[in-house]
């Protein structure tokens, strides 16, 4: 099923910050990722939280949240967090929005970069940040993120999302498996290498072109190599496979991917390049970001 063309696409990044090496590729020795991905002092690779904001119509759509405001300084030096550009109620305010007017938020997952922003701080605890929006997420992830394992624990606050029961458990849609949502608007579908109940999202731009988000499958560039998975991968032979299979769709059918936490070349194309063997292509499209907006 193709989605139907959004009226316009705006990333938006949220915030920087910086996440272990080590952590962030796996088994990959440090002499090759660094190469590609250079440490800082505290061996933290530069990260982006980068969003999407989706317009059609009437519905204002958030893909992915952040990691939001509720950090302390100690947290915050840890992961290097910096927003540059302002949060997200600054994104918004750019394109004339309050975060009141964001009909819907669709989550790939809740890990904390990525739904730190789904709540902020209020005088009685952690409210949500979009009063008005429903909340899509997988049903899978959702229940994850509420009895995670020890080893992925530190991934899920449950500062961020276990406040949407409480304030607005109407407004929490759980999705089962891939499909439409949005009335056709996206294309979700789950890839649970990384944590189950992740999903990517696929969409079709105002000009007609498909961009697919692919959240944690491929954080960054340099996790275009089949073998180049993150430590933080609960199943990591699961997420070659799934690597491998988005990574030939998208050649077959002509994708643009968005690098969810590539700092400087977010939207790409591939190309084979051997057996499992996959490149950004020639034209990796640092001219297809601004035609996006």
């Amino acid at each position: 099923m193709t989605a139907r063309p959004l009226q316009s696409v705006t990333p938006v990044v949220e915030s920087e910050f910086g996440l272990d090496g080590g952590a962030m590729f796996g088994i990959v020795p440090k002499p090759l990722w660094h190469r590609k991905a250079p440490s800082d002092e505290a061996n933290r690779i530069r990260m982006t939280a980068r969003c999407l904001l989706l317009c059609s119509g009437e519905k204002i759509i958030l893909v992915d949240t952040g990691l939001g405001s509720k950090w302390t300084d100690k947290e915050s030096g840890i992961y290097a967090i910096q927003r540059p550009g302002g949060d997200l109620e600054v994104a918004l305010a750019r394109q004339g929005l309050r975060s009141e007017d964001v009909t819907d938020v669709v989550m790939t997952h809740l890990h904390f970069d990525h739904a730190g922003g789904l709540t902020r701080s209020g005088p009685d605890g952690p409210v949500p940040s979009f009063p008005n929006a429903n909340v899509h997420v997988q049903r899978e992830n959702w229940a994850w993120a509420h009895h995670p394992t020890l080893r992925d624990a530190g991934s899920y606050r449950r500062e961020n999302f276990a406040p949407l029961v409480r304030h607005v458990p109407d407004r929490l849609h759980l999705l089962d498996g891939p499909g439409s949502v949005l009335d056709g608007l996206l294309e979700v579908e789950p890839m649970a290498g990384h944590t189950p109940g992740m999903q990517i999202v696929r969409f079709v731009a105002p000009d007609g072109r498909t961009f697919v988000f692919l959240a944690d499958l491929i954080p960054t560039r340099a996790h275009v190599p089949l073998a180049w998975v993150m430590g933080y991968d609960l199943d990591p032979a699961r997420s070659v496979r799934e690597k491998r299979e988005v990574l030939e769709r998208a050649i077959d059918e002509n994708w643009i991917l968005v690098l969810q936490h590539e700092p400087e070349l977010p939207f790409v194309r591939v190309e084979r390049a051997g057996v499992d063997r996959y490149r950004i292509g020639a034209a990796a499209a640092t001219a297809d970001a601004p035609e996006l907006h």
